[in-house]
């Protein structure tokens, strides 16, 4: 599993040269595009923390707000050793096209903490996380940022931000600070599967535009995480067959069928796909190229890139993880007629269940399971079909026609709202 730090691919580059091309396709104004390439704010933290050894070591924190033209920052907070400035303000530039895609009201934001969380114990993290949450409650906020989990966080950070911030900012329970929560406080049904859920249902959707006959579909997963996990699950079920499967420990591959559920067993005995009875072990090169109907990057940004992008045999990649594709990789798969449903687009289910989080946590009313995923499958379908019209209007790939929509509703607002003082 690569990482921009390492294969050397800066992503606010890439993020930058996708905002370049699309603009000079719609004529973007010079000066709007200005403000776009940049983030209104990125807040740089230093946290110090004291280790269970009784040291104190420095934590390096960041959090970026690109634009909220359209609504409060949104967007997760990632613990990883190679979290780097760039990073964090390409993937809220992301953020902000991905609220605009779905069409709700959030602009982009993102944050992250240089850090190896599993090297660290419980309360390590707890401390870690909460002096963050203290170092960022300036600028965060129920209408303000509202933070979520990104790689390496989950309910349990979030609940100890929003403790945190609750305590700090009156001494009362604000649920709607933050999304991604445990439901004891204030989580939602069908939060967990909500990326997956979203990438199915473009998938599904996709599948009908090129006429695929999903029973007889198969599917290569890269990163069995949590979207990775559902991602593939959700669209077994609706009849293909998943036929290989990575993680950051190993890939594998049975050509005759992994049942997503076991897996999902025997990666949590032993902490890996690795092993996995009836499976043969295979590169991770090897499992990128494997030929599929359906390939489902969910692991970190830059994974296809001009390198591998001509030997990849699938009729769709769609995008679970962040940034898994570079733009000449783009260029290639489109050449080549495979269809690449973006990240903006194919993993906009997390965000748009976050949405629903919020406005159930402002209201202080809770919805069913069934209610939220017949919403979300509601609005990333219609997200799906004005991407796709773009698409076709444009005579342009699926990941230029994502950022038109979102560029339009962005800088419509921008000019709606003019720029002051």
């Amino acid at each position: 599993m690569s990482n921009p730090a390492i294969s050397g691919i800066n992503p606010f580059e890439v993020a930058l040269n996708q905002l370049d091309q699309v603009s000079s396709m719609i004529d973007l104004d010079k000066g709007l595009h200005q403000f776009l390439a940049q983030p209104k704010r990125v807040l740089i933290i230093s946290i110090p923390v004291k280790m269970d050894d009784g040291t104190i070591r420095v934590f390096t924190g960041f959090r970026s707000q690109h634009n909220d033209a359209l609504g409060p920052f949104k967007g997760g907070i990632r613990y990883h050793p190679q979290v780097t400035i760039d990073e964090v303000k390409a993937l809220s530039m992301w953020m902000t096209w991905k609220c605009a895609i779905a069409n709700i009201p959030f602009g982009g934001g993102k944050g992250g903490i240089i850090c190896d969380p599993k090297s660290m114990s419980e309360g390590e993290l707890e401390r870690m996380t909460r002096r963050y949450a203290y170092g960022i409650s300036d600028i965060i906020g129920p209408y303000k940022d509202i933070p979520a989990p990104d790689v390496y966080t989950g309910g349990k950070e979030m609940a100890w931000i929003m403790d945190t911030y609750s305590v700090i900012k009156g001494n009362y329970v604000q649920p709607e600070v933050i999304t991604g929560k445990p439901i004891q406080i204030g989580g939602s049904l069908g939060r967990t599967e909500a990326t997956g859920r979203g990438l199915a249902i473009t998938v599904r959707e996709a599948a009908k535009k090129l006429n695929i006959d999903m029973k007889s579909a198969t599917i290569v997963v890269q990163g069995f995480g949590n979207a990775g996990q559902f991602a593939a699950q959700l669209v077994e079920e609706q009849g293909a067959k998943v036929i290989a499967v990575s993680d950051s420990k190993g890939c594998i591959i049975n050509k005759n069928g992994i049942d997503t559920a076991s897996l999902r067993k025997h990666k949590e005995k032993t902490g890996s796909v690795s092993n996995f009875q009836g499976s043969q072990s295979i590169s991770d090169k090897e499992l990128l190229e494997t030929e599929c109907t359906i390939l489902i990057p969910a692991a970190l940004e830059n994974q296809i890139t001009k390198d591998n992008a001509a030997n990849i045999k699938t009729k769709i990649v769609a995008e679970a993880a962040n940034g898994p594709t570079t733009p000449d990789a783009d260029k290639i798969l489109y050449d080549n007629k495979i269809m690449l449903i973006p990240d903006i687009l194919a993993n906009g289910g997390g965000v748009t269940v976050s949405y629903f989080e919020w406005l159930q946590n402002l209201r202080r009313e809770y919805w069913t399971e069934a209610e939220v995923n017949n919403r979300l499958d509601t609005n990333i379908t219609k997200a799906f079909l004005g991407v796709y019209d773009t698409h076709l209007k444009h005579n342009t790939d699926m990941r230029k026609a994502s950022l038109i929509v979102a560029l339009d509703r962005v800088v419509d607002a921008i000019k709606i709202r003019g720029l002051w003082p």
